[in-house]
């Protein structure tokens, strides 16, 4: 094995393929990263059962081959090389890297023992890279973080008509967003699949800027990988085993108070009070009928207050209060100047979305189906008030 390549183009497919690779695992081989060269391409690949991702690049090859290399170190390699052109070889068991007058040995691993990786899921329809990437981000930061409930660590995918919806939730929130995508000749029926929310995210980020990004799905057999492909770059993630509960009726909110206040404004207010508060502490929203909205944190000498424009429709005051962090994931996530909250009280739930068009309240009695397109999350805020 033998071959030359430009460094930059080297060190990002590189780096694309190690985030596959397990933080810790007990079978060596899959630390390592398959390199294999052919016919005026390099293809880096990392996995460990529950994503594949394998990376493309335009190389020179003189000798084709493959070989199995600790993919961290081979990071760190290429983050030192000089830039320019840079000639790699297998040595024996040993794999070289070379550029510029600078040259590193590497170990390599046993390819007999590497898996067998998976085969691609076939071509099932496309959706634009950005906005796909946007919709991750916005729904993924409702997924829970303990690994021993590892459903709600997913993002529920599904795929129905010309329709993909994303959802999120750790019990504490839920988020949804709808956005358009194009099925394929072979889409037929209703897809629907839990991702690990961070593997996706990941796979989202980094097909952002690729235009169309093709999803592969092999029904009935696909019930194990949904793929995505972009660029140079095709990924396969395993579901997760199980379906996030129904929103719908958590979504109903009848009976609603409605506020609107300045998304980045709030933002930024709940930051500020918030440095006073103990950890776990909430803050507290008095939303009032004569235009505005106060902030507060805080206990006894230590408090803070904010006060804030924002409108209130359906009763003359509503006092809230959530979690800090929480209110922070669900305002951030959203790219509206203004955000409107539907709000059942203190201790139940509260719906949060953009205000659409030009900001003019539309009322607290649409349904889920009439907000479909637009981002949702919902939160749940404490009984107990600051």
């Amino acid at each position: 094995m033998e071959f030359r390549i430009d460094r930059t183009a080297f060190a990002e497919a590189v780096g694309r393929a190690v985030r596959a690779l397990p933080a810790r695992t007990p079978v060596p081989v899959l630390g390592g990263l398959l390199l294999e060269a052919d016919a005026g391409r390099l293809a880096v690949t990392g996995f460990d059962f529950e994503a594949a991702v394998r990376v493309e690049a335009e190389a020179e090859v003189a000798v084709p081959g493959r070989v199995l290399v600790l993919g961290r170190r081979l990071l760190d390699v290429c983050r030192v090389l000089p830039d320019g052109p840079v000639s790699c070889a297998l040595e024996a068991s040993r794999f070289t890297v070379e550029a510029d007058g600078t040259r590193f040995g590497l170990s390599t691993l046993p390819l007999a023992e590497y898996p067998a990786l998976p085969a691609p899921p076939a071509p099932y329809g496309t959706v634009d890279g950005a906005a796909f990437a946007t919709a991750v981000a916005q729904v993924a930061v409702a997924a829970g973080r303990d690994d021993t409930l590892p459903l709600l660590t997913g993002v529920q995918l599904r795929l129905e008509g010309g329709e993909m919806t994303l959802a999120a939730s750790d019990r504490y929130r839920y988020a949804v967003r709808r956005l358009e995508w194009q099925p394929g000749v072979a889409a037929e029926g209703v897809v629907e699949a839990v991702l690990p929310a961070r593997r996706l995210l990941d796979v989202a980020r980094s097909l952002g800027r690729c235009g169309d990004v093709l999803i592969g799905w092999d029904p009935p057999a696909g019930a194990g990988l949904i793929g995505f492909e972009g660029g140079r770059t095709r990924t396969a993630l395993r579901l997760l085993d199980g379906r996030l509960p129904t929103y719908r009726s958590l979504f109903d909110m009848a009976g609603a108070a409605v506020a609107e206040v300045a998304c980045e404004e709030l933002a930024e207010a709940v930051r500020r009070v918030a440095v006073v508060a103990e950890a776990n502490s909430p803050v507290r929203l008095d939303f009032s009928s004569d235009g505005s909205v106060t902030l507060r944190a805080g206990y006894g000498d230590d408090v803070a207050a904010q006060r804030l424009p924002a409108t209130l429709t359906g009763a003359d005051e509503v006092p809230v209060a959530f979690n800090p962090a929480y209110l922070l994931d669900a305002l951030t996530s959203f790219e509206s100047p203004r955000v409107r909250l539907e709000l059942l009280g203190a201790g139940q739930r509260a719906l949060l979305h953009a205000v659409p068009g030009d900001g003019t309240a539309e009322g607290a009695g649409e349904t889920a189906e009439a907000m479909a397109g637009e981002h949702r999350h919902l939160l749940m805020s404490v009984k107990q008030l600051v």
